[in-house]
């Protein structure tokens, strides 16, 4: 069987970042808690490890504020302003651990909107990273995720600019489709390409060997947006495409009869569990 693993596949330099901040903060404050507002990454084995290590997740605005000492580290995908604002008042240390990119979103969506701009976010409105970049907006903010959200797009004031970001891991065909609906409507607009040119690389790496094999295997946890669109785009291109987390969800008799496997995994998967899979992949066939 011929194995190909997709160069791109792991870490991408935000989620590097961030995990690597983390355990930095672990050999710098012996004896000191570690939070991280929200799982700092979208990998489980990655916050269990960290667990060991004991750093404490904090989910809720609730709990960030009843906290009175520590380290808090804010994770990869970022956080709304005034959670920032609130962090700022309290006298616990805080690290900054959003990925730069994400920050570059913050920061442009709080120019446009004191401008006056509507800002458009294209992406998941459930996803930690859009709730965060909606959180530097002035004003209300429009999500986007499907083509009937971009049809039903309407602004009262016609006059009002428009300023259309992206969620850093949406897929890039569909960012261009939306925008496209969106400008016919005649809206004075603005569109910045926020989708990481990490995202857009893996995406297009992803497709090529999917097309070229008999089967493909998406590695990512299950909450990764980013690995959710690395699977769509894989499974329209290869209908044996598998979605795992780790090498236990992989059914090797799935793979029994074929004679060429793709391998790629979301940006925040440890390097560890794809190579675990590769490497068991090949062995065994």
């Amino acid at each position: 069987m011929k194995v190909e693993l997709a160069k791109t596949a792991g870490f991408c330099f935000g989620v590097k970042r961030a995990v690597d901040t983390v355990y930095e903060q672990i050999a710098l404050h012996k004896g000191k808690k570690i939070y991280t507002y929200g799982p700092i990454i979208h990998n489980e084995e990655v916050i269990k490890d960290l667990k060991r290590h004991g750093v404490e997740v904090v989910d809720s605005e609730e709990e960030l504020e009843a906290l009175t000492e520590g380290v808090v580290i804010i994770r990869s995908h970022g956080v709304p302003k005034r959670i920032c604002d609130m962090l700022e008042r309290k006298e616990v240390d805080c690290v900054d651990a959003t990925c730069p990119f994400v920050k570059k979103i913050h920061r442009i969506v709080a120019e446009e909107s004191a401008k006056g701009s509507r800002i458009v976010i294209i992406g998941n409105s459930e996803h930690p990273e859009v709730e965060g970049i909606r959180g530097w907006s002035e004003s209300p903010v429009t999500v986007i995720q499907t083509p009937e959200d971009a049809k039903s797009f309407f602004l009262p004031d016609q006059s009002q600019k428009v300023c259309i970001v992206s969620q850093t891991t949406f897929n890039y065909n569909k960012f261009k489709d939306l925008v496209e609906i969106i400008e016919k409507k005649g809206y004075d607009i603005i569109v910045l390409n926020t989708i990481c040119n990490a995202t857009k690389e893996r995406q297009e790496e992803a497709r090529k060997i999917a097309e070229s094999v008999d089967a493909m295997i998406v590695i990512g946890d299950k909450r990764s947006s980013n690995t959710q669109k690395l699977f769509e785009i894989c499974r329209n291109a290869c209908l044996n495409t598998y979605y795992i987390q780790t090498l236990g969800d992989l059914n090797m008799n799935q793979l029994g009869s074929v004679e060429t496997v793709g391998i790629t995994a979301g940006a925040s998967t440890p390097n560890n569990i794809i190579e675990e899979v590769q490497n068991n992949v090949r062995i065994n066939f």
